[in-house]
């Protein structure tokens, strides 16, 4: 049984600074918003560029580093995956889509906060750092018989 991909991985703009809340049980917890931009074709002769929005929510050491070196405008690398939620409001339902990292890099350029020369910095999450170990390779026989 195949349990399916869900993978997002973004290269954008923060719109603004990054909200940083803690639970009860004191993990950290970063919420912000993440602008990417793609340009498409408006006619023959013209081209224009289309922004669109993502609600980035960041947990423990990430959103800690979130909320330390970014704010709005600073260039980002993000990995997660999409999860749906609702709540309700005033009786009316509403319906949420945030992209859930669990792997951040800070980008741009040094003047911007990004580490030039040096290798971005990123922060897996424990899931990821306990990830279990690739299958072994499969044995293949030297004699090839053609």
């Amino acid at each position: 049984m195949s349990r399916g991909i869900n993978k997002v991985i973004l290269i954008g703009h923060l719109g603004r600074d990054p909200e940083l809340t803690y639970t009860p049980s004191g993990m950290a917890v970063a919420r912000f918003s993440l602008a990417t931009s793609e340009g498409r074709r408006k006619n023959e002769n013209e081209w224009e560029e289309v922004t669109h929005w993502h609600r980035i929510v960041l947990y423990g050491k990430n959103a800690e580093t979130a909320g330390q070196y970014l704010a709005k405008g600073k260039q980002v690398y993000i990995e997660g995956s999409i999860r749906y939620g609702s709540y309700e409001k005033d009786g009316v339902k509403h319906y949420t889509t945030d992209i859930i990292g669990n792997r951040m890099q800070l980008l741009g350029r040094k003047e911007d906060g990004g580490r030039e020369g040096e290798e971005p910095y990123y922060e897996p999450t424990s899931r990821t750092a306990a990830s279990p170990a690739p299958p072994p390779e499969p044995e293949v026989e030297d004699d090839i018989p053609f």
